[in-house]
């Protein structure tokens, strides 16, 4: 399962995955749906989005990724 990451990078937002710089964007939130979207058609993993100080603001499980928590939302 693949871990991905939407972090800030000057004024451009790069999507990471496993560590490695897949794309960069001029917004949050299209590196958000990059990101999504690369998870979704990948065989699904954990999603961080991380706000401009770098800490994590939310996160998320792209199916058919393993979400540890029984209830959905």
């Amino acid at each position: 399962m693949a871990s991905a990451h939407v972090v800030p990078s000057g004024s451009m937002w790069l999507v990471k995955v496993n560590s490695q710089e897949r794309s960069r964007h001029f917004t949050q939130s299209v590196a958000w749906d990059a990101a999504r979207d690369y998870l979704a058609s990948n065989g699904g993993g954990e999603l961080s989005i991380h706000g401009t100080d770098g800490a994590v603001r939310a996160k998320d499980t792209i199916y058919p990724g393993n979400d540890p928590r029984n209830i959905r939302g």
